[in-house]
């Protein structure tokens, strides 16, 4: 269709590098926030990652065309082509490091946003085919909201700042996420809806507080045999046993994964 066809003609310069070149990717994600919510922060997210990523030193097309960026909400997505991705002597890549782009514009942000407002970046790592962007999209996301949970105006972190399950989880297929966590909680759903039990916030709130009965049921403002019920309950409808490590790691994961 016309519309597809010229979708694609824009995206060219950045889905194709350039000649003699393979293809390499990052994503950045951008989020801005200012104080009392009132004003959206995409529109503003988009302008700043257009400004930030220009390389003035690039050569070729107009730099800004090689980089897309869009947004959603308060957030902001740039993908960003790499021509050439070289390891260097010290094993790393070259590329966007989070820290470098911090550096860069820390100062003038922080004067701009004026006490008012936050801006947290997300750098994901290189990823050297199109299967690989929707990870990359969710490891920036992940490395975004590491750098919000610092203090700070302006905070980034980048991927080599992910560790353990975070991630893992941007690369498992959709249909096995979704057979997965399907399986777990698909049977407590449907029993929350039939009967405003609220097992899921009560399976959430348990691992929360790792296990512990007293600290949860404080938490959900419960007497703990109430909440001995609920978990009971849990058990019984998935054939699971909250006492188990493996079966804890399950719904974590399940839970992260929905």
């Amino acid at each position: 269709p016309a519309e597809i066809a010229a979708r694609l003609r824009v995206a060219a310069p950045v889905l194709l590098p350039g000649l003699g070149a393979a293809p390499h990717w990052q994503v950045v994600v951008a989020r801005v926030e200012w104080d009392g919510g009132e004003v959206e922060g995409g529109p503003v997210a988009q302008s700043l990652l257009e400004e930030i990523l220009v390389d003035p030193l690039a050569t070729g097309p107009e730099p800004s065309d090689r980089i897309a960026v869009a947004h959603t909400g308060d957030e902001a997505i740039a993908l960003v082509p790499l021509p050439a991705v070289v390891a260097e002597h010290d094993g790393s890549e070259s590329g966007i490091h989070a820290d470098a782009l911090l550096e860069a514009v820390r100062a003038p942000l922080a004067a701009g946003l004026d006490d008012d407002g936050r801006v947290t970046l997300g750098v994901s790592a290189a990823v050297h085919s199109a299967e690989g962007l929707r990870g990359a999209l969710e490891e920036a996301r992940h490395a975004r909201r590491v750098a919000a949970a610092r203090p700070g105006r302006v905070c980034a972190a980048g991927h080599q700042e992910l560790a353990s399950h975070v991630l893992l989880l941007p690369f498992v297929p959709d249909d096995v996420r979704r057979a997965f966590t399907a399986r777990l909680l698909d049977p407590l759903r449907d029993y929350d809806r039939r009967h405003r039990a609220e097992l899921i916030p009560t399976l959430e709130a348990f691992l929360d507080c790792d296990g512990s009965w007293t600290r949860c049921a404080t938490r959900l403002h419960l007497h703990v045999n109430t909440l001995r019920y609920r978990v009971g309950r849990i058990e019984q409808l998935t054939g699971r046993d909250l006492s188990r490590l493996e079966d804890k790691l399950d719904f974590f994961l399940a839970l992260r994964m929905s």
